[in-house]
């Protein structure tokens, strides 16, 4: 292997002093764990350690950090921790660096300290120069901007690798030259190593051994169930072991039970066994020193790792198709489209799961002819306009207006092949006689049906690595985020500026999109899809059993939590866990008799909903004690239902599934034995308990609510019910109490694990795929950004698109 050529250029600067000197070393660069880097005067630290996009972040810890920006990713390479540059670019400061330059002239001196490889390596090893620069730091301009692999102006490219640079507000001293370079560019401080990334043992531990505990070891020694008294899910309960002692020995595999137990089959007992690649992991961890490098296995994590690819072409959800029609023509082809397209099917909680949105001969025949529907009700000259005042059917024109029309039509700029093609048409139509309202009519309607307007295209480009999406695409990832269509003229006028990667200019963009009609629209969306209030549509309860149930009820149900939704989120900007236990909500009087409220609450004489204060004698209050949520259980309200909605929804837990075997029609209740009971018994079931404990008593406190949402103490055959229960959070080993439903819920509002679950279904929803392991450090980021300002949906939104997830990409060959 070729040694990794060595470069540390330290260069001070002092009103009385300045001298440059260039070191080479021809050995690997090994770094010593004593090794580390003076903090003292660290202004700025770059170790380009970030796993991809724009922006290599300042390292240095302060709060007035001055990050980079990458002007081209197509001329820069990630290898690791280290950015090559190979082509025109340059790392930019988005703004001057104000507090830097004013910390360096109060302190007269500064050190720069670079590690690179130079892509000309012919240098000598001595010192290049010596000397003195007139002048005074002091008369530095405070607007200059911080540069490297270029000038600020272009026009000097360097091309070479960077692995280190680090700038201090003062001279370091010859000894720490010297310390600095023997550590070599990887010694950091212990804060530092924070920040800077995984080892690779912590790395193999969380890419092969984690997920595999989690798919073959937790169903039976987790926190929940800890068979022969061992829980894997937690790193401290591992080392200790259980009835039968250690099981994890590091460095000695021969020792440790976990490897023979795997290695003879023994376990996963009664499960599918473990590959011989899968048993030469684990044999390969322990050998390695068995590092275990997170607290908590948290199976959520890993339950889509086999099938997510973390970016999809995707097409438009229905819903989002009608917007984008309407936004982009101003033609409500609604009504049409929902008779022509296939309805979009759900897939891990969502119905815009990208993976899913399959397109096929349906969908074709469906987009041919709603184009030429809406080109029909437009206004084709008016809409001319909008791009050109006064259009001449000349080829030149005509190309112009495509490639302003199809700019917005496509939602980005036109290339020279769909350049080409479009002018195609209207040189056809203008050899045959045709007018250009034509032409622009048939280009039109071919737009509407190119794979540019139907899908949400990202161009893949890059090594393997990950790269970002560019400007415009950039611009359609928060459109649609945010208003569940195409961007408006403001976001690609930001877009062509190149302002969307600036934090303080796109966070200027997420809150003027937030106060459009469109963003409100969109989050009732998130709460229809999160919540599945869509089934309500197709609900057909028995009529022996709810010989009174009317069918507007359910309109109601529905309705009743879109408003409740809207009130607690947008009218009152409040935290989004105040959903699961606000007390108030919106009824009309039918569906308040149907609940068995009092009749004072309501105004009988308005059919409409209205708003209304809850009791605590109504025991209701959140979105959990709604019609809407309390029929997921079915007329038996059954607790497995019931469970399963609270553990997937609510507290973000995982559960396989049941056996092809087993029968999971609900069993009806009795006289002598309620839902609960039947519930006891299967919990109680050895073969059936495992799993059933993890989720069918998270149910218990809302027994007293029928299938259909009445509230009752006793059922339809006199068995007394309850609403005390005991619930744990997944993974937690703390229990609590409680003796009322509303209890629970105020239990629920305020506990982590369900605030965090409301920022993951968002965040699931807003990039279209489920999430992974990958994804979870920034998932927290988001989550705690948005909880400092003040935890409200308005918070999490910006939150979630000024975050590396929407800003940035993995092509499926770093994927895979």
């Amino acid at each position: 292997m070729i040694p990794l050529l060595r470069i540390a250029l330290v260069l001070f600067v002092s009103v009385e002093h300045c001298w440059f000197q260039s070191f080479v070393h021809g050995q690997e660069n090994k770094t010593s764990s004593q090794d580390v880097r003076s903090r003292e005067g660290l202004l700025a630290l770059y170790n380009f350690c970030e796993p991809g996009g724009p922006l290599v972040r300042d390292q240095s810890g302060r709060k007035d950090s001055t990050h980079l920006r990458i002007g081209s990713m197509r001329g820069v390479q990630r290898l690791g921790n280290a950015l090559k540059l190979t082509g025109s670019t340059r790392l930019l400061s988005g703004k001057s660096p104000t507090p830097l330059i004013k910390a360096i002239q109060k302190s007269g001196s500064f050190t720069i300290e670079a590690w690179i490889t130079q892509a000309n390596t012919n240098l000598n090893g001595r010192l290049n120069t010596e000397g003195k620069v007139p002048g005074e730091l002091d008369a530095w301009k405070n607007n200059v901007q911080l540069v490297l692999g270029n000038e600020v102006s272009g026009d000097r490219q360097w091309k070479g690798t960077y692995h280190m640079v680090a700038l201090y507000d003062r001279g370091l001293s010859e000894q720490e030259i010297a310390s600095h370079f023997q550590a070599g560019a990887g010694a950091e401080d212990s804060e530092t190593a924070k920040m800077a990334g995984q080892s690779p043992k912590a790395a193999f531990f969380e890419e092969h051994i984690a997920p595999m505990i989690s798919e073959h070891c937790l169903e039976c020694h987790d926190t929940h169930n800890q068979k022969g008294k061992l829980d894997l899910s937690w790193k401290e309960s591992a080392f200790k072991g259980g009835k039968h002692g250690v099981i994890i020995v590091p460095g000695k595999p021969e020792e440790s039970e976990l490897w023979l137990s795997v290695h003879h089959d023994e376990m996963p007992d009664d499960r599918t066994l473990l590959t011989s690649e899968e048993k030469a992991l684990i044999k390969q961890w322990i050998q390695n020193g068995a590092t275990w490098s997170i607290d908590h296995i948290d199976p959520v994590l890993y339950a889509h790792q086999a099938e997510v690819v973390s970016n999809w072409v995707r097409r438009l959800t229905l819903s989002e198709y009608i917007l984008t029609v309407r936004n982009t023509v101003d033609v409500d082809i609604s009504e049409d489209a929902r008779n022509l397209l296939p309805r979009d099917l759900r897939a891990d909680g969502f119905s815009n799961t990208a993976y899913n949105l399959n397109v096929d001969l349906k969908h074709v025949n469906a987009y041919a002819q709603l184009a030429e529907k809406i080109v029909q009700q437009m206004d084709v000259a008016s809409f001319t306009r909008k791009f050109v005042q006064n259009l001449k059917f000349t080829d030149n024109e005509m190309g112009a207006l495509i490639e302003s029309m199809g700019k917005w039509v496509l939602r980005g700029p036109v290339n020279e092949h769909e350049l080409f093609a479009y002018r195609g048409i209207t040189t056809s139509v203008a050899a045959a006689g045709g007018s250009h309202d034509e032409a622009v009519a048939l280009v039109v309607e071919a737009m509407l049906q190119s794979p540019r307007f139907i899908y949400r295209v990202e161009n893949h480009v890059g090594d393997g690595t990950v790269w970002p999406v560019d400007d415009h695409e950039l611009a359609n990832r928060i459109s649609y985020i945010l208003w569940g269509s195409g961007p408006d003229e403001a976001l690609i006028q930001a877009a062509d500026k190149g302002e969307l990667y600036r934090d303080d200019l796109l966070g200027q963009q997420v809150e003027r999109m937030l106060e459009d009609e469109r963003a409100l629209q969109r989050s009732l969306e998130f709460a229809s899809e999160w919540l599945n209030l869509n089934r309500l549509t197709n609900m057909q309860p028995s009529s022996e059993r709810f010989p009174d149930w009317d069918p507007m009820i359910a309109h109601d149900m529905r309705e009743e939590s879109l408003a409740f939704f809207r009130e607690l989120v947008w009218e009152q900007g409040r935290p989004l866990n105040d959903l699961f236990n606000a007390r108030f909500t919106y009824v009309t009087p039918r569906l308040a008799a149907h609940y068995g409220l009092p009749e004072h609450m309501v105004d009988s004489t308005n059919s409409g909903l209205q708003k209304v204060k809850l009791t605590p004698e109504t025991r209701r209050g959140g979105i959990l004690t709604q019609g809407s949520i309390l029929t997921v259980g079915g007329d038996e309200a059954s607790m497995v239902a019931r469970g399963l909605f609270m553990l997937h929804e609510v507290l973000r837990g995982v559960v396989k599934d049941p056996p092809p075997c087993v029968n999971v029609v609900p069993i009806p209740t009795e006289a002598g034995l309620t839902q609960r009971g039947i519930a006891i018994q299967r919990i109680d079931n050895v073969l059936c308990g495992g799993c059933h404990k993890r989720f069918e008593p998270l149910a218990f406190g809302l027994e007293k609510f029928d299938g259909l949402g009445s509230f009752h103490d006793e059922d339809e055959h006199g068995n007394g019910l309850r609403e005390d229960g005991r619930i744990r959070i997944p993974g937690q080993p703390d229990v609590m109490e409680y003796e009322t439903c509303l209890q629970l819920i105020d239990f629920l509002a305020g506990n982590e694990r369900v605030q965090e679950t409301v920022t993951w279904k968002v965040v699931q929803f807003a990039l279209g795929r489920p999430l992974t392991a990958q994804d979870a450090n920034e998932v927290q980021r988001i989550h705690e950004q948005s909880r400092e300002n003040g935890g409200t949906w308005a918070a999490l939104i910006k939150a979630v698109v000024l975050s590396d997830l929407v800003r940035n990409i993995k092509t499926e060959k770093e994927s895979k």
